[in-house]
This record gives C-alpha cells, structure tokens and sequence, in this order.
C-alpha cells in the first residue's frame, strides 16, 4: 500500500498545515484495517483527509494521516429503496456525474462540491432550503473502521442512538469506509440569479424561504444591493450551462481575484469594490440538471468562518450584522452568504432540533481578519449560534458543552469506541477535553 514519510500537509485555505511522520493512501477495507492495526502497535494516532476545505486544524497530526481518495466509487445501488452506497472517499462532484448516469441525484447540496463524502458528513456541510437538512440527514448507514480495528455498521434501524451520534463525528468514531444514502430521481431546476435593494430583502424574507425549494442570498458590505439565488423544480427541458459556468469562471473566479489582489494591497479599496461588486450582480436564469447549478468553482482563496442560528433571529441577526459592520467599517470586501437549513436530530448538527438560518463570513486570503470574525461570533452567540465545525471559530468545550444538550452522551460513546484517543489531535482535545474533569 503507497504511503509516504516527511510529507507536508495543507488545506486548501493554507489556515492549517502539519507534517505527518506518514501519509498512507489505503485502496481498500482491508489495507484501512491494516493501517489501524499497525497505528495501535506503535501507538500512533490516525487523523483522515478528504479534500482539505475545512479551515481549521481537524486534520493536523504528526503521527498518521490517512487519504482515502484511492477508496473512492459507487459500491451498490439499490433501485427499489433509492438508495446509493459508496466507498468513504468519494468526491461529491464524482458521485454527482456517477448518479447521473444511474438517473439520480443528490436531494440537496452545499455550494461547494470537491470535498469527500465522509469528510462532508463528518462536518456537518449544508446546501439551503429548509425543507432539507445537511447533508449528514441523507445517510441511511454508515460504516467505520474502529480503533480495534473493528467494522462497526450503524444505521436508524437497529443502533438508532449511536447512528445519529455518529453522522457529525469529526472523525472521532473512527475510519468512514462506506456510506449509504438516500438519493431523488434526477431533477431538473430553475435557477434564478438577481439583485434586490436590501429593505426589499428584508420585507419579504419569509416569502423568499417558504416559497422557494432553496434560497439563499449574499449581502454585500456597503451595498444597497443584495444578490438572491432560487432554485425551483422545472418540467421543462435542461439547457446548455456553458455560458453560466464561463461566467463564474471569468468573473465570480478570476476576475474577482484580481479585484481581491488590488483590496489586499490596498485595504481602503474594499468598500469600493464591494458596493461595485453589488451592482455587477449578473441577472440570470439557467434550466439545468440540480448538480450543475448547486456547486460553483471557488479559485479565490479565503478564510471563512459559518454560523447557525434559530432561524426565529434570522432578520434581527442579519439587521444586527449591517449596522456593526457600517459602523466599525472592516476593511472587508467579500459578501456574507446566508442560507437555511432543516432542524434534524443529530446529536452533534448545529441544526439539532431546529430549523436554522446559517450565516456565513469570508475574508479574502491574506488580509486580516480576526478583529472582523471576532465582532461578528460575538453577533452569532448573542443569538444562540452554533459554529460550522469546518469553520474557523474561537469556541472551546466550556462554550460548545452548552450548545448541544447530548455532549456529554456523544463523548461517552466516543470514548467506548476509542479508550486511547488514536483518533483525536489536539485541536480536537481543546474541542471536546478541556472540560472534561467537569462535563465527564
């Protein structure tokens, strides 16, 4: 099996880097066990990469770091219950094309599409619409490689506690080596890109969510203006999304980068750019299949940091928002994305047990950010706000303890599974340890 020794490690956003003693790429169940075993008899810790487009330190290790890119694909479909189950290392984009040809598709995805299956289910990514959840509430089961070296298989049916412990676990329950998953026939969707002056945002919010299937819209720093993106179900035929996809390539990708570049040399353009950027917002309506229009390129580089919140805060918190930023005025240029997401009921989801309106902050690689993302976490707690675990943020167990009413049942389990913590890092023990004479 490949692996290699002094490699060095970053993620896309270059906010985490490490050089692990070895990085093993496992192309099988079997080889994957092997590495665990070996890993107890030398007493070495295990942390799994996917595509590394999480922005804090969930990866870094100096022992062993495990890419599953090589155990990646469709295993089985099963036509009757529409469901698909495939190898953890498996791309979204991958098992987007790949279900396209067996007519299916994925009910709801985030706008991001290169992470890992697992990686995506383990950090509890989102797309919008509230009536879907993350993309952990579309897995029927889910299959770990232990720190025994043990095939555990969870699923709603017979471990119900541990199945919905298990579907944002961080890595922590050990190796995701199989998903299944619920998947829709393969829709088409109208997609419909505007622009809308922000008190006419702000009077109509709740039409825009319960009218559309997914909705989400970006509020520019300075600007009137405010982008809204709807997707709907269509009868009528998919069309060419060329054009659509040269545009976010040339102008939502490079050119932006450009204008980014001019923001970092001169942070007094990003008020400038901003309100530009808001006006340019391209009117558009593309009828297409709904893989193609969930996902759009992202080549400029950022650091971000996400929030979920009651969905009942949505317009105060968003109001909030605008007013501390015009009044501190952050050298910030790039919009704030804001979606919905399905309440659910898993144990560790910002969404646990309610239906949530997610927030979320970008800063343009390289600038300064903290003074920004501290102001507004501060904004995000005051409404009862639970971070993107993906994301950066500046909780530690003291604060997270009391965000999820079953954390200490969660490190109980997990400490059942894995007693020597091979699969925690030390950011991870700053996550769920500090605490631990206290909560434990």
């Amino acid at each position: 099996m490949k692996h290699l020794q002094n490699f060095k490690w970053r993620n896309w956003s270059s906010t985490s880097n490490c050089s692990p003693e070895r990085m093993y790429y496992p192309r099988s169940i079997e080889d994957v066990i092997e590495i665990v075993k070996a890993a107890t008899e030398k007493q070495q810790k295990i942390r799994v990469v996917g595509a590394g487009h999480s922005f804090t330190n969930l990866v870094m290790t100096e022992d062993w770091l495990v890419s599953l890119d090589y155990l990646s694909g469709v295993k089985e479909v099963d036509h009757k219950n529409h469901t698909v189950t495939v190898y953890g290392g498996t791309r979204l984009y991958d098992l987007s094309k790949a279900l396209e040809k067996l007519g299916y598709a994925q009910e709801n995805l985030g706008d991001i599409n290169v992470q890992s299956i697992a990686g995506a289910i383990s950090t509890g990514t989102h797309g919008t619409g509230i009536q879907f959840g993350s993309i952990s509430t579309q897995v029927k089961e889910i299959t770990f490689v232990t720190a025994g070296g043990n095939l555990l298989r969870l699923n709603e049916e017979n471990n119900v506690e541990e199945f919905k412990a298990s579907l944002i676990s961080l890595g922590m329950f050990g190796i995701i080596i199989e998903v299944k998953i619920r998947v829709v026939p393969s829709p088409v969707y109208r997609y419909i890109s505007n622009h809308v002056y922000y008190p006419t945002l702000l009077n109509n919010l709740e039409t825009y969510i319960q009218d559309n299937q997914h909705f989400e819209f970006f509020m520019f720093p300075y600007a009137d203006q405010v982008q809204t993106k709807t997707m709907n179900p269509t009868n009528t035929s998919p069309k060419s999304i060329k054009r659509h996809q040269w545009n976010n390539l040339i102008v939502e990708n490079y050119m932006y980068q450009a204008v980014s570049h001019l923001c970092l040399l001169n942070p007094r353009l990003t008020r400038s750019v901003s309100r530009l950027s808001a006006k340019f917002v391209s009117k558009s309506t593309i009828d297409a299949k709904s893989y193609q229009l969930f996902a759009t390129p992202r080549k400029v580089r950022f650091v971000e940091m996400e929030y979920g919140i009651p969905i009942e805060y949505f317009h105060d918190a968003i109001q909030e928002i605008r007013e501390t930023i015009v009044k501190n005025q952050y050298k910030v240029h790039f919009p704030i994305e804001c979606r919905t997401v399905k309440q659910d009921d898993i144990w560790l989801s910002p969404s646990y047990k309610r239906d949530s309106a997610f927030i979320a902050f970008h800063v343009y690689k390289g600038m300064e950010y903290q003074t920004y993302f501290r102001d507004m976490e501060a904004i995000m707690k005051k409404y009862n706000g639970r971070p993107h675990w993906g994301k950066l943020h500046h909780q530690k167990a003291k604060d997270l303890c009391e965000m999820y009413p079953k954390w200490d049942q969660f490190i109980q389990l997990r400490q059942q599974l894995d007693p020597e913590r091979m699969f925690v890092n030390r950011y991870l023990d700053e996550l769920f340890y500090t605490e631990e004479k206290v909560r434990v």
